[in-house]
C-alpha cells in the first residue's frame, strides 16, 4: 500500500469548507483517510457506498426511536462521505460517476433520516417536519448551482464585452481585500455589495484564514444540527432545531441570491459603459 503522510491528506482538503466540516469532521476524517489510503484498496466510490449504508443504518435507528444511535451513525456516515473526496484527490482515482453517486447519496441520507424520524414518532407534525427538511435540503443544493450559472454568465458577459477580468467577493483571497480590484483591467462585480457592507471583506478574510467559508449556515450545518446534535436532547429538540436552522439556512440563501443579483446588475451597468468608451 501507499506511504502517504498526514500532510499529504491535509493537502487534499478544500481551500474553504463549512465550519462544521473544518472543526468537527476533518480532524477525524483526515486521519481515517490516511489509514484507508495506506492500508486498504477501497475506492472513493466504495467509500461513498459505505457512507450510504451507514446513512441507511442511521435512518433505521431514527425509525426505531434510537435517536442517539441515529445521531452517531449520521456523523459517521458524513465523516466517511468526507473521506471519499480526499482519497480521490490523493490517488487521482475519482470518477465522473462518483460525483453523481456522492450527490445522490447525500440526498438519500437526509431524506431517509428525516422520514425515518417521522416514522418513529408516528405523528403528523413529524411528517411535516420531515417534508420541510427534505424540501429545504433540495432547495439548497438546487439553488447553489443555479446561482453559480448566473455568476458565470455575468462574468462571461463582462469579459466578452471589455476584455477585463471580472471578480466576485469569493475570488478575492488576498491579505489586502481590494488589492486585485484596483487594477484597471479588473472589473469588480461586487462593488455595490462592498459599498453596502464594507465590513464584509474583513469578516470573510478572518474566516478564510481558518479555511471557513462565509456561508455559515449551509446544508451541512443544517444536517448536523438536526441529525447529529439535536437528537442527543430528544425529539422536541429536533423539531426546534429544524425550525431555527431552517430559518437561518433560508436567510443565508437569500443573502446569496441578493449578492448574485447585485453582481448581475453591476454587469448590466458595466457592459454598456465600457462598450460606449470603446466606441
Amino acid at each position: 500500500m501507499g506511504g502517504f503522510t498526514l500532510d499529504d491528506i491535509l493537502a487534499t482538503r478544500k481551500p474553504r469548507d463549512s465550519w462544521w466540516t473544518v472543526f468537527a469532521v476533518d480532524p477525524v476524517a483526515c486521519r481515517l483517510a490516511l489509514l484507508t489510503a495506506n492500508h486498504t484498496s477501497i475506492t472513493p466510490n466504495g467509500l461513498t457506498g459505505l457512507s450510504m449504508l451507514l446513512g441507511g443504518a442511521s435512518a433505521a435507528c431514527f425509525a426505531a426511536g434510537e435517536l442517539a444511535a441515529g445521531a452517531a451513525l449520521f456523523y459517521l456516515s458524513f465523516t466517511v462521505d468526507c473521506m471519499d473526496g480526499k482519497i480521490a484527490r490523493l490517488k487521482g482515482s475519482g470518477t465522473s460517476f462518483g460525483l453523481w453517486l456522492d450527490y445522490v447519496g447525500d440526498r438519500v441520507r437526509v431524506a431517509g433520516c428525516a422520514f425515518g424520524f417521522a416514522f418513529g414518532e408516528g405523528t403528523l407534525w413529524a411528517l411535516w417536519l420531515a417534508a420541510g427538511i427534505v424540501v429545504l435540503d433540495l432547495f439548497r443544493y438546487v439553488n447553489g448551482p443555479q446561482l453559480l450559472k448566473v455568476r458565470e454568465a455575468s462574468r462571461d458577459r463582462v469579459r466578452a464585452a471589455t476584455g477585463g477580468d471580472p471578480v466576485f467577493v469569493e475570488d478575492v483571497l488576498l491579505a489586502d481585500p481590494l488589492a486585485d480590484v484596483r487594477d484597471e483591467s479588473v472589473v469588480d462585480l461586487q462593488s455595490a455589495f462592498r459599498r453596502r457592507f464594507p465590513w464584509f471583506d474583513r469578516f470573510r478574510l478572518f474566516l478564510a484564514r481558518h479555511r471557513v467559508r462565509t456561508h455559515l449556515m449551509s446544508g451541512i450545518e443544517f444536517h448536523a444540527a438536526i441529525f447529529v446534535v439535536a437528537p442527543l436532547f430528544g425529539a422536541a429538540a429536533m423539531l426546534w432545531s429544524a425550525l431555527a436552522t431552517g430559518a437561518l439556512l433560508a436567510a443565508f440563501e437569500a443573502a446569496l441570491v441578493y449578492r448574485t443579483w447585485l453582481a448581475a446588475r453591476e454587469a448590466d451597468r458595466v457592459v454598456p459603459e465600457r462598450v460606449k468608451v470603446l466606441v
